[in-house]
């Protein structure tokens, strides 16, 4: 057991341990013990369905076996991280995005085979959900960072292009899904112009936190409650959006939007946020006891990554 006085890493082992479920396990022995890449692969495929997509409750908010856009881009992110976004099960993933994909080409952020089964009261069911930045940008720019090409890129990049440009009173969730197509579209001149304006909107508009000890954050723009659908769990349901939640490494287009000391303040404020049992907390409203249970470990490999990108001591 990891005393009060181990590394952030060794408490945040004892932590996984202890509560995530295989596949975070894998993915932690993977990134900081030197595990692995076949062993995080293989927990990944108990959560993939017959259509190539990817389900139950990979993101936990969603429940059931179905397969959903949010899981799928959750499983991509997985095998990103493991070098291995590419070959039949990422052309598989393709073609069943583009099965779920609305009449523009995009992805909503819950598809209607949902209904049925249990998911957050944030995350309503429609029988004709719209297609949403939240949901396609991230996919779209992972999917060209790592070199895939699919015809369900063309429309739905398009549609991303339309929806970053277009963006003025944005939400941070969506400044984020934003920030991850730009991060990874081949068109890096329109790429960099894009980030250069939303980085001043982010400021203009005091869409982030820049002295978290102060902890004076914007009030949440209307419509939104807090980041219910970008499939990340750790962003504060009062607005409270810091440096490192748009710039989770150092080479994104949004580290430019911020200087070295406020991107220091805010990987100190990530790295005090560890826990007494080795993990980092939720920023948002758990639903469920299991969905917090099973987001926690998700939330602390994060935090551990994005630390260790900036070069900070983890351990």
């Amino acid at each position: 057991m990891a005393g009060t006085g181990a590394s952030p890493l060794a408490r945040a082992e004892h932590f996984v341990w202890l509560t995530a479920r295989v596949l975070e396990q894998r993915r932690f022995a993977y990134h900081f013990l030197g595990g692995g890449a076949d062993q995080v692969e293989t927990a990944l495929t108990a959560y993939l369905g017959d259509d190539g997509g990817f389900g139950h409750a990979l993101e936990p908010d969603l429940r059931g076996p179905v397969s959903q856009p949010l899981h799928t881009a959750h499983a991509l992110r997985v095998l990103e991280s493991i070098g291995r976004c590419g070959g039949t099960r990422v052309e598989r993933a393709c073609r069943y995005l583009t099965g779920v994909s609305a009449k523009d080409g995009a992805l909503p952020v819950v598809h209607p085979s949902q209904r049925g089964y249990p998911a957050a009261p944030y995350a309503p069911v429609l029988d004709d959900p719209p297609s949403e930045l939240l949901a396609t940008g991230p996919v779209v720019g992972l999917l060209h960072r790592n070199a895939v090409w699919h015809a369900w890129l063309f429309r739905a990049t398009d549609f991303c292009w339309a929806a970053v440009e277009s963006l003025s009173t944005a939400h941070p969730c969506e400044i984020e899904a934003a920030v991850a197509f730009l991060d990874g579209v081949p068109d890096r001149p329109r790429a960099q112009a894009a980030a250069d304006r939303l980085g001043r909107l982010v400021r203009e508009r005091g869409l982030v936190v820049l002295d978290p000890a102060g902890r004076a954050g914007p009030p949440v723009p209307p419509g939104h409650t807090f980041d219910e659908h970008h499939g990340s769990y750790d962003h504060a349901p009062d607005g409270q959006y810091f440096a490192y939640d748009y710039a989770r490494v150092p080479d994104s287009l949004a580290r430019g939007w911020f200087t070295d000391e406020e991107m220091a303040r805010s990987l100190d404020f990530l790295a005090a946020r560890q826990q007494q049992d080795g993990g980092w907390p939720l920023r948002r409203p758990a639903w469920a006891p299991v969905t917090e249970l099973e987001a926690r470990p998700l939330v602390t490999v994060e935090a551990l990554l994005t630390l260790r990108a900036y070069g900070r001591e983890i351990g």
